[in-house]
């Protein structure tokens, strides 16, 4: 949505009374009185709600979906779909947290860097260059997985006979990294959609052949046995627990899809979350079962591995390739935005040294690119005072990163992936370190943390954000008023009134007046509090529990998958 479409105020006309009892007047002064809200500052998104979800849905759903079955055969049916479940939660609320984390903030300014510079300021540089270790290395265990899945892929359909070079994982990991080039090249996740859609076509059927093989039946000459309830014990459910949880890793492109979201109100902001969770719990839960009760105990890690050779299976080895080979440019993205924002950090040294660079402008704040800015309404560079109007800040031409930065940073991530990937042929130890603290941290500790500190009652940001009127309730409300303010004055006076400017008797204006009067505001506001606190809590209850996922997690991996 244009920015004009924000700052476009109507107000009342000269002829009319100023003080008249009409929700109308009472919002227009309201509105002209407050400050912009954070999220109406900035550059505006113009990516669709779909195309969100799509993205961010490619993000979560990845090859890991092969290993549902196996995970779930450690558990049992019951425990294991919950657990399925439960992870879909926890990463969900971590994203919600996400949402409400980035009200604080300039719009398209969002970022895990943006939100530490007013949280955790020097801790910044550790935040970013975990997730910056985290996704390179997901993004070069892709590349490794398409070296080894294509030589399988070319027998599948025949011998290479004198084209030795064919089965060679080295020629396919240069092939394909010359088709993700251009993509990592890419400024705007919104701008990946479409390979998003290829990839989640190649999910679908991966799903849909796991499900023919189990309704087809012919699996179950070699199927094991299979528990509803009973599970395997306490270390193969710990062993196959980490596996579930990472499989809704997605966070570290949150930011940006929501920096890109055309009006992103909290009702479509929630609704990305709920669409792209729930769609891949769908499919886990789905794949998982099916699989399972196609193998039972006798399930591997990867279920296409177990099916008898044929076009089917050798199509969906390829299709895996498919969904790796367009989800790495979906680790580049975040990892170039980490880079960018740890190389131009810079430590604080006192309070009085912030407050002078917050009113000097020298924090940054990544735009919608996911790189650092210099305009914030809490950290200066887009702060409003109670004087200013509506008018969205004036983009500024540092808010984006510059071109020869961003080809270099996307260069060095590119070669250095190629060459790690040509010269190593598996990442699991290293990999399995790197998951369980970068993944486990972006999940759950960091948007614990963050909206924790945030979002406490005597913080700046808290104040900021309630001195703005911008309510849990009243959030929405000001994306209505913004855009009704874009139609005609007379149109909405004539609402609700008769002659004179008076409220109708039993009007929707006079009716709404006596509710935000006396009692009804009073409850409204214990309503909100009550709310705010409870998620502050909850908050909180999410980074403990990220942590202690964490230790779980490193325990398992040092001594029953590392050790093994």
């Amino acid at each position: 949505m244009a920015a004009s479409h924000y700052s476009t105020l109507q107000t009342t006309p000269a002829s009319a009374p100023s003080s008249r009892p009409t929700s109308h007047s009472s919002q227009s002064r309201k509105q002209q009185q407050r400050p912009a809200h954070p999220k109406q500052a900035g550059t505006p998104g113009t990516a669709s709600w779909l195309s969100s979800v799509i993205n961010l849905l490619n993000t979560i759903v990845g090859a890991g979906v092969l290993a549902m079955p196996h995970a779930l055969s450690n558990m049992g049916i019951t425990l294991g779909t919950l657990v399925i479940l439960w992870a879909g939660l926890t990463s969900g609320f971590g994203l919600y947290l996400q949402t409400r984390c980035a009200r604080y903030l300039d719009r398209g300014g969002a970022s895990f860097f943006a939100l530490s510079q007013i949280t955790y300021p020097n801790a910044a540089v550790i935040f970013d260059a975990a997730i910056a270790v985290k996704c390179f290395g997901v993004g070069v265990s892709y590349l490794i997985i398409i070296g080894d899945l294509m030589p399988g892929v070319v027998r599948g359909f025949g011998e290479p006979g004198e084209a030795v070079f064919l089965v060679e994982r080295r020629f396919w990991v240069t092939a394909f990294m010359l088709i993700v080039i251009p993509l990592s090249f890419l400024r705007r996740l919104d701008s990946l959609k479409y390979t998003s859609v290829i990839a989640l076509v190649s999910i679908a059927y991966l799903v849909v052949l796991v499900v023919y093989h189990y309704a087809a039946g012919d699996t179950l000459a070699d199927r094991g046995e299979v528990n509803i309830i009973k599970w395997q014990g306490a270390i193969s459910t710990l062993a196959s627990f980490p596996v579930i949880v990472f499989a809704y890793t997605c966070h570290q492109n949150m930011f940006s899809i929501l920096n890109e979201l055309s009006t992103p109100t909290p009702t479509r902001t929630t609704a990305v979350v709920g669409a792209s969770i729930g769609s891949a719990a769908s499919i886990y839960i789905l794949v998982a079962i099916t699989g399972y009760l196609s193998f039972g105990s006798n399930i591997l890690g990867n279920i296409v591995a177990q099916y008898t050779p044929s076009v089917a299976s050798t199509i969906g080895r390829a299709a895996i390739v498919v969904l790796v080979m367009f989800s790495y440019p979906l680790q580049v993205h975040p990892c170039r935005a980490s880079l960018d924002a740890v190389s131009k950090w810079r430590p604080q040294r006192s309070s009085g040294s912030s407050s002078k660079r917050r009113h000097s402008n020298d924090e940054f704040t990544p735009a919608a690119s996911g790189s650092p800015s210099r305009t914030s309404s809490l950290l200066g560079g887009g702060g409003a005072s109670p004087h200013h109007t509506n008018t969205p800040a004036k983009p500024n031409p540092e808010k984006e990163m510059s071109e020869l930065r961003f080809a270099i940073l996307t260069t060095a991530i590119i070669i250095l992936s190629y060459i790690v990937a040509m010269t190593v042929s598996s990442l699991d130890k290293v990999l399995a370190y790197v998951g369980s603290t970068g993944s486990t941290a972006i999940s759950f500790i960091l948007p614990g943390l963050f909206y924790y500190k945030i979002s406490a009652p005597g913080s700046a940001q808290q104040q900021r954000l309630m001195k703005d009127g911008d309510g849990d309730d009243e959030e929405e409300e000001g994306y209505e008023g913004y855009e009704g303010s874009r139609r005609s004055g007379s149109d909405e006076d004539d609402e609700g009134e008769g002659e004179g400017g008076s409220p109708t008797v039993g009007g929707a204006a006079s009716w709404r007046e006596a509710w935000l009067g006396g009692e009804g505001r009073g409850a409204k506001a214990r309503g909100r509090r009550w709310r705010r606190g409870l998620l502050r809590k909850m908050s909180l209850a999410l980074a403990v529990y990220g942590g202690v996922v964490m230790v779980v997690c490193l325990v398992v991996n040092t001594f029953f998958v590392v050790a093994h």
